[in-house]
């Protein structure tokens, strides 16, 4: 649970600090507008509703219900879909932010501003490993989910999507190190899968604050920086001592 930490600690450094901020602006705008959107487009659908209802004035007090049940349908995506559009929108940012954190823990100079024309030059590679943990993650998602509709079973089932997300949080960020040094996605899941424990302490205290509105907006930098943390250190130093 300290890497998470550490990651909180890694994203107020100054030279870590631009591919924290860039990232973020862009998901707020993005989610902002998506917003917008979807606030014009549920405006046409309450007054068409309420076109439809009697000109009672009792029945007015609707039109309350109604907008109050759409702010908490968007604190349920600020909760559940920010950190996805998070990760699909910055992952060119994540990936050079974890190599910088990289050359922090081995005590080396940071130089983001050479890291531009890489950045660009990672973009498709980037989108395509964010759409295969996707595409791992949601056959999964829906499994579960079924199972969550059964009586009696839907009990175990809570405590299995909580494992299954904090899991996932595990492979969505440790994800970033792990590409820059060319382990595949597979490959990754094989070598997380033999610390189980370890990473689930890590991915635990993920899953939870990503369900936290406004917390969530620094969440996944930090997140990126503290997997990086448990990469370098439990990860790639394990297998340098393997291989001496």
């Amino acid at each position: 649970m300290g890497y998470l930490g550490e990651g909180f600690r890694l994203i107020r450094q100054p030279g870590l600090r631009l591919f924290v901020v860039l990232p973020l602006i862009l998901n707020i705008i993005v989610f902002g507008v998506l917003i917008w959107l979807l606030g014009e487009g549920y405006a046409v659908m309450v007054d068409a509703a309420m076109g439809w209802l009697p000109d009672w004035e009792w029945l007015q007090v609707l039109d309350w219900v109604f907008w109050i049940l759409y702010g908490l349908v968007i604190l349920l995506l600020l909760a559940y879909g920010f950190v996805m559009l998070a990760n699909l929108i910055g992952s060119p940012f994540y990936g050079y932010l974890s190599e910088l954190v990289e050359k922090d823990i081995a005590g080396e100079t940071l130089t983001p501003d050479d890291g531009w024309l890489q950045i660009v030059k990672d973009i498709p590679r980037a989108l395509y490993r964010e759409v295969r943990k996707i595409v791992y993650y949601l056959p999964r998602a829906l499994v579960l989910f079924v199972l969550g509709l059964i009586p009696v079973v839907n009990l175990v089932a809570a405590v299995l999507w909580f494992l299954f997300n904090s899991w996932m949080m595990v492979l969505q960020y440790v994800d970033y190190p792990a590409d820059n040094h060319r382990v595949s996605f597979d490959g990754l899941r094989k070598r997380v899968a033999t610390q189980r424990l370890t990473a689930l302490g890590f991915g635990m205290p993920v899953a939870v604050l990503a369900m936290v509105p406004l917390v969530n907006l620094v969440l996944v930098p930090a997140a990126v920086c503290g997997a990086t943390v448990y990469w370098t250190r439990e990860m790639r130093d394990a297998d340098q001592r393997g291989a001496a």
